[in-house]
C-alpha cells in the first residue's frame, strides 16, 4: 500500500514567483532520466524551488531510491536502462502515492498511453522547457493528498456524496463501494469529484482537464479518456452500461445515478 504522505504545503499570494508561492522546503524529487546532463538540469530546478532532489539514470535503482527516499514527485523518463520506465511506474504505484510526471519522446504515444495506464498522473514530450514541468509540477501539488496525512491536523469534515452502492468522502478523500474501500489514485480521485460535484453536468475532455490539472494544461486530451477508463475499472463500471461514469457521445463524461 502506499505510505502516508506529508502535509500538503499551501499556496501564498498568486503573483509570487514558485518559490514565494510554494514553501515547498522538505519535499522530496526523484528524476529518472537515463541522460545525466538532462537530469542534473531538472534536479537543478527543483532545488531552486526548495525540493530535496534525488537522480537515478536507472531503472531498477529508481525503484530501490524511491523507496529509500519517499518522494512526493517522481520525473520518470520511459526509455531507461535495466528496466523500461512503464515498469519503474507500475512498481513505484505499489508502495508510493507521488505524483509521477512521464517523460517521452513525441513519436511514442503508445508509451504515453501504457504510462497512464499503470498510474502515471501526466506527461510530457521530449524536448520540453523545464519551466514547463515545474509549472505542472505546481498544478499538481495544488490538489490535495489522500486523508492519511490529514491526521495531525484534526479530522476534516465529512463531505458525503452517495450514487448507489458508490460513496464519496470529498475531505477525507475516500471511496468506498458495496461498503469496501477503492483505492484510487489521486488523478483518478480527483476526476471522480470533479464528476460528483456537478452530478448533472456533462463535462467535456477539457472541461475536466482544467478542474483536475489546471487550465494552463497543454497536450493530448485524451489522457482524460485514459484515466476514466482506469477509474471505471476500479469502479467495476461497465462503459457500455455504466452506472457511475458515464459517456456522453459528443460531449464526454458525466456522473451516473449509480443504477
Amino acid at each position: 500500500m502506499p505510505k502516508p504522505r506529508r502535509p500538503q504545503p499551501l499556496a501564498q499570494s498568486a503573483g509570487a514567483t514558485p518559490s514565494q508561492q510554494w514553501p515547498l522546503s522538505g519535499m522530496r524529487a526523484l528524476v529518472v532520466e537515463d541522460e545525466a546532463a538532462l537530469a542534473a538540469l531538472i534536479g537543478s530546478y527543483f532545488e531552486r524551488d526548495g525540493f530535496e532532489a534525488s537522480i537515478s539514470h536507472d531503472g531498477l535503482h529508481a525503484v530501490a531510491l524511491a523507496r529509500d527516499v519517499d518522494p512526493d514527485v517522481v520525473v520518470l523518463d520511459l526509455g531507461l536502462p535495466s528496466l523500461d520506465g512503464v515498469e519503474v511506474c507500475r512498481q513505484i504505484r505499489t508502495f508510493s502515492d507521488a505524483y509521477i510526471v512521464m517523460l517521452t519522446a513525441r513519436s511514442d504515444e503508445i508509451d504515453v498511453l501504457i504510462g497512464l495506464s499503470v498510474g502515471a498522473d501526466d506527461y510530457l514530450t521530449k524536448p520540453f522547457s523545464p519551466r514547463e514541468l515545474m509549472a505542472r509540477v505546481h498544478a499538481m501539488l495544488r490538489r490535495p493528498r489522500q486523508s492519511a496525512e490529514l491526521a495531525g491536523a484534526g479530522e476534516p469534515p465529512v463531505q458525503l456524496r452517495s450514487f448507489g452502492a458508490l460513496s464519496i468522502d470529498t475531505a477525507g478523500r475516500d471511496v468506498w463501494l458495496d461498503g469496501e474501500p477503492v483505492a484510487l489514485t489521486r488523478t483518478e480521485f480527483d476526476l471522480l469529484a470533479a464528476l460528483s460535484g456537478r452530478p448533472r453536468m456533462a463535462f467535456s475532455r477539457r472541461q475536466l482537464i482544467d478542474d483536475v490539472w489546471g487550465p494552463s494544461w497543454v497536450g493530448d486530451e485524451h489522457l482524460v479518456d485514459v484515466h476514466i477508463g482506469h477509474l471505471r475499472q476500479k469502479l467495476a463500471d461497465d462503459a457500455s452500461d455504466s452506472m457511475y461514469v458515464r459517456t456522453v457521445r459528443g460531449i464526454g463524461y458525466r456522473m451516473g445515478t449509480g443504477q
